[in-house]
């Protein structure tokens, strides 16, 4: 390092500043170049080109501190040499979970979508954030056109909207702008002076509604769930005595939650009547569409969001049913007067300069929370394009298709028991092991049983054969959630599902 740094020192106008020379770069391009260029090639050959080997491990499990010891997790006071840090890449890919794995079914997204992937590489390397049509003119003009496009799929002759990190912050947006849109003044003069103010959402609403109530200071016990029938789907009565009872209190309702696709059961609420209610209370009306959602491209399924069109605003994210890839979720409005913006802009002069040579109607940055966004449409917007409606619409049929026939499948084998008949890809039901099957109904068989899904994802996952999920719900004890979404599954896929639940449970 000496004799470079004194070579440097030697060239024509050599400048030393502080001890540091300031002459040319100080990173190495043609070593880093080299780096990406290998670190791609384990990329493709231990990510892509696997994504659809079902001879692979979904995962290799470790138990943590084991893991900590593989992966060298410390950091150093001296880089390490590329060769060390490709061997990391290498492990990190190993000992990761394999979500484009086609028997990866553990959560509402799974799969690999080439195109999406390509954008994310393109983003990645571009670095862009999305706030002024100077810095990002291209990916503002994508999410423009993508919004515009999902607005149309929602019904609603316009609108507005932006693209978030995640449906739980979407569904805090919306209760925020609902809020805005009861109280404006609430921006300047914050909570003092307001009345209680209450929120519904039905008993199987996303955890987000709690969190996000808890952040914008509501509060949770200013949550009113609604009772949900037996299939999960909010009652609308219910929702009618619950508005009726706050304003009783002397409480001020300002919006209701509605939900289309609910993260267990997979429930879609009856949006017209909810609408109803709404519109005779004068309510916003929100839909967490983050599951759902993507049901609106199928002409086959858009009907169970009937009445969608109704709503004030919409959470959808095309990163779980269409593939989008982590994360991409989007907030929609009906609104077009530029409520998104009134409610969220600080107007920062370094930023949003109102004397640019352009239309900064394109700087979209004031309608966010944040400062630096992704440019998380671009990864639909390119995938679009490859596969147009019909292919999208293809993904969310043989999704719903698939589901189907795993149904009729449990339902000839003995020991599988469905919680429900689903309406979408959410497929529930126990496994009851042979020890059990002649047991008699009542506490302790059901205490038993609550035993049994725990034990089978335990070996599974130290297998590596398959993810799938489980929890108890609503007073029913542990059970399986099998998701449907990538176009990568098939029908022996589901075949194997219930055919390795026998195998890892047939000593229990």
């Amino acid at each position: 390092v000496g004799i470079c740094k004194q070579e440097m020192l030697q060239k024509k106008n050599a400048v030393l500043v502080d001890g540091i020379i300031l002459n040319g770069p100080i990173m190495d391009s043609k070593a880093g170049e080299k780096f990406v260029e290998e670190a791609c090639k384990i990329i493709m050959e231990e990510i892509v080109q696997k994504a659809d080997d079902v001879t692979e491990k979904v995962c290799e499990w470790q138990a943590p501190e084991k893991l900590k010891q593989i992966l060298d997790l410390e950091m150093k006071d001296t880089g390490e040499c590329h060769e060390k840090i490709l061997q990391l890449c290498r492990d990190v890919i190993k000992y990761s979970v394999k979500t484009n794995h086609p028997r990866f079914f553990n959560q509402l997204y799974a799969g690999i979508d080439y195109y999406s992937l390509v954008a994310r590489f393109i983003t990645e390397a571009l670095n862009p954030s999305v706030y002024t049509y100077e810095v990002s003119p291209v990916f503002l003009l994508v999410e423009e056109a993508v919004i515009k496009k999902m607005i149309e799929f929602i019904g609603w002759e316009e609108g507005d909207g932006i693209f978030n990190p995640g449906g739980s912050v979407s569904n805090m947006y919306a209760m925020n702008l609902a809020r805005y849109k009861f109280c404006p003044e609430i921006k300047e003069k914050g909570l003092s002076g307001l009345p209680r103010l209450v929120l519904f959402a039905s008993e199987e609403c996303h955890y987000s509604m709690k969190k996000a109530a808890s952040f914008l200071g509501i509060g949770t016990e200013n949550v009113y769930f609604i009772k949900t029938d037996g299939r999960g789907k909010m009652i609308p009565e219910e929702l009618e005595k619950q508005v009726q009872r706050a304003r009783k209190e002397g409480s001020a309702p300002f919006l209701v939650c509605a939900t289309a696709g609910t993260t267990v059961l997979g429930a879609f609420d009856p949006l017209d009547e909810i609408a109803d209610i709404c519109e005779k209370h004068g309510l916003w009306l929100h839909v967490d569409a983050s599951w759902g959602g993507s049901a609106l491209i199928s002409r086959k399924h858009r009907r169970l969001l009937h009445g969608i069109h109704r709503a004030d605003s919409v959470a959808w994210n095309p990163h779980k049913m269409l593939l989008a890839g982590i994360q991409c979720c989007a907030l929609l409005v009906k609104d077009n007067s530029g409520l998104l913006k009134k409610c969220y802009s600080a107007e920062a002069a370094y930023l949003f300069q109102q004397d640019k040579f352009y239309d900064v109607s394109y700087d979209t940055g004031d309608k966010s929370i944040q400062c630096s966004r992704r440019p998380d449409a671009f990864k639909f917007w390119l995938m679009w394009k490859a596969l147009g409606t019909t292919g999208l619409e293809e993904r969310v049929n043989r999704a719903l298709a698939l589901a189907r026939y795993l149904v009729e499948e449990i339902k000839k084998r003995e020991g599988f028991q469905l919680l429900l008949e689903p309406e979408y890809a959410n497929v529930c039901f126990w496994y009851i092991p042979l020890s059990l099957r002649k047991m008699e109904d009542g506490p302790e068989f059901w205490q038993k049983l609550h035993q049994v899904a725990p034990v089978i994802k335990e070996r599974m996952m130290k297998k590596g054969s398959m993810m799938l999920g489980y929890q108890p719900h609503r007073g029913k004890v542990n059970f399986f959630r099998q998701v449907v979404i990538s176009p990568q599954v098939s029908r022996e896929d589901m075949d194997f599902l219930l055919d390795e639940i026998e195998l890892l449970a047939k000593d229990l």
